[in-house]
């Protein structure tokens, strides 16, 4: 029951903000992976440590039909690491199955980017698209690349044998930022970015203009985003997990200390 396991996630990473107003779908989603350490601290509960890599989108050419004609899309990798407290609503020693949620802190890294109108990788946050750091908008603060999220996950696992299972996993993580896709409030004046940031900065922070019978750059203060909802990402896959003492006996008999067909390896439960 006190064996470390190690488990690993494949699956995909979504995302829901101003560039995408709905929650989890399959559209547009990514491929993502997470390795997840376990400690079991009872047979209801683990505490684990995790840490997951992804890559989330959005644009508005998906986006609903308002929306459509600011144009706007970004991209941006999502590494995080996390502790959680982790809860099994079975007893797997007696089931060998168990649905289980868990909740959990943790940091993540976001750097969101787009193509510019030369098809160029551009990194968004130098830009100051809505006036982070300008002196003209004091209340426009830079925003960070490494932020705190809560994460709440829900899954199933089911015992392969007396080393492994596997199962089934949904977790979404409530960040504290607007800014993972670069969008949050408003529209600043397209001159003052321009003598502070360069064209690129006003190309990049309206893309209305692209589209055919497109709109030119919003004036000063109409809004780009909404401040007041934070960003959120969703994470959907298959999980594997295995003790560490069997990786332990899988190596031993790999250096033939117990003969090549031996594992001495501890009940999954």
């Amino acid at each position: 029951m006190n064996d470390w396991t190690l488990s690993a996630f494949a699956g995909t990473i979504n995302y829901q903000g101003d560039l995408k107003p709905t929650s989890f779908t399959f559209n547009h989603s990514n491929p993502a992976f997470s390795l997840v350490l376990r400690k079991p601290i009872s047979r209801w509960f683990n505490w684990r440590l995790g840490a997951s890599i992804g890559k989330v989108e959005g644009a508005d050419r998906y986006n609903r039909d308002y929306l459509k004609i600011r144009n706007l899309s970004f991209f941006t990798d999502v590494q995080e690491m996390y502790t959680a407290l982790e809860i099994n609503l079975l007893d797997i020693t007696t089931k060998k199955f168990t649905p289980y949620m868990y909740g959990a802190i943790g940091l993540f890294h976001f750097n969101p980017w787009t193509y510019d109108n030369n098809g160029k990788k551009t990194y968004l946050k130098p830009l100051s698209t809505e006036g982070q750091g300008l002196s003209q908008y004091p209340q426009q603060k830079p925003y960070k690349l490494i932020q705190s999220v809560l994460g709440f996950g829900v899954g199933a696992k089911y015992a392969l044998s007396s080393c492994s299972n596997i199962g089934i996993e949904f977790s979404q993580r409530k960040t504290f930022i607007d800014y993972l896709d670069d969008v949050s409030s408003f529209y600043v004046d397209q001159e003052t970015l321009r003598a502070a940031k360069g064209d690129k900065a006003v190309d990049l922070a309206w893309r209305g203009d692209e589209v055919p019978g497109g709109a030119p750059y919003p004036q000063d203060g109409y809004q780009r985003g909404t401040k007041s909802e934070m960003d959120w990402y969703y994470f959907f896959g298959l999980t594997f997990e295995t003790k560490l003492s069997c990786l332990t006996g899988i190596f031993t008999n790999l250096k033939g200390a117990h003969g090549p067909y031996y594992t001495k390896c501890p009940r999954f439960y």
